[in-house]
């Protein structure tokens, strides 16, 4: 749940305990309570995406000792479709494009790429793959 949402419920609780305990001392219990109600709903929420990374990191390290490239080799050919794609759109298409204007005088359209997905998918991978990097070199791998 949202963290900013949470708090102003908190802040309307806190409101709450002021008006229905006139006695200091039972409201200040009461907050501390309320308190420790938060933390523990935080808690319990940072645990539970702390599990779920872990089972995926499980998961993933699965997939990598498969020996069948179905399961082993989607992460690597998504790479190389994007890659590919990278490759068509950045450095292909514009050199054949202007050796076909200089040379042949051609002045046609040549096949559009829409590279929007594939380069979704390819800065995701080498983002992520950065980030693994950069993990190494601080020796934290």
């Amino acid at each position: 749940m949202n963290p900013l949402l949470l708090s102003g419920l908190f802040e309307v609780g806190k409101g709450l305990i002021d008006k229905l305990w006139p006695d200091p001392a039972k409201a200040e219990a009461a907050k501390l309570e309320l308190l420790k109600m938060q933390q523990s709903g935080e808690l319990a929420e940072l645990a539970a995406n702390t599990q779920l990374a872990t089972a995926q990191i499980a998961v993933n390290q699965e997939e990598a000792k498969s020996a069948s490239l179905l399961v082993s080799g989607w992460r690597p050919m998504c790479g190389w479709v994007g890659a590919l794609a990278l490759g068509y759109a950045a450095i292909l298409e514009p050199v054949a494009r202007f050796v076909a204007q200089v040379w042949f005088g051609y002045s046609g359209a040549f096949p559009a790429l829409d590279t929007t997905i594939t380069m979704q998918v390819l800065f995701g991978i080498l983002g992520l793959g950065a980030y693994r990097s950069a993990e190494k070199i601080k020796g934290k791998a």
